[in-house]
C-alpha cells in the first residue's frame, strides 16, 4: 500500500476520473486524490485563492497528474503557471491525457513536464500504467519537496 500524500488529479471527464480513482485503488494506491475539474480550479487549489481561499497553502501535493484538454484554463498553461511559482515548480507533474499530438508531447516538456502519459483505452492496461506510475512517482522517486 502506498500512501504519503495527496495527488491531485486534474481532470475534466467525469468518467476518466473515476476510471483513475478506480485505477488506483485496485493498485492499493490509498494516496488521498484531490480531483479538480479545470484548469482553473486546479490553480485556485495550488494557490489557495477563489474558492480554495482557506486551504492551507503550504500544503502542496506530491504529484499532479494533470489533462491538457480543460475548460477554463487549458493544461499547457496550467503546467506554466505551476512552473513560474517559486513554491510549486519542484512539484512532480505527470500530464495524462489521451492526446497524441506532437505539439502537447513537445509543448509538456517544454514547459516542464516530468512524464507524458497517454491514457490507454483499455481498462486493464490503465490500471497496469497506474501501477507504474504509483510504484515510481509514488515509491522509488525521492520528491524533491522533503528537501526543502
Amino acid at each position: 500500500m502506498i500512501s504519503k500524500g495527496t495527488i491531485l488529479l486534474v481532470e475534466d471527464n467525469r468518467d476518466d476520473e473515476l476510471l483513475t480513482l478506480r485505477a488506483f485503488q485496485k493498485n492499493r494506491i490509498a494516496n488521498p486524490i484531490k480531483a479538480v475539474r479545470d484548469g482553473q480550479e486546479a490553480l485556485d487549489y495550488l494557490f489557495a485563492t477563489g474558492s480554495y481561499a482557506e486551504r492551507d497553502k503550504n500544503e502542496l501535493p506530491v504529484i499532479i497528474l494533470l489533462d491538457l484538454k480543460l475548460p477554463k484554463v487549458n493544461g499547457l498553461e496550467v503546467l506554466r503557471e505551476i512552473r513560474s511559482n517559486e513554491r510549486t515548480r519542484v512539484i512532480p507533474v505527470i500530464i495524462l491525457t489521451t492526446s497524441v499530438e506532437d505539439e502537447d508531447v513537445i509543448g509538456s516538456y517544454a514547459r516542464g513536464a516530468n512524464s507524458y502519459i497517454r491514457k490507454p483505452v483499455d481498462f486493464t492496461e490503465f490500471v497496469e500504467a497506474v501501477r507504474t506510475l504509483g510504484n515510481y512517482w509514488l515509491l522509488l522517486n525521492t520528491n524533491p519537496q522533503s528537501r526543502i
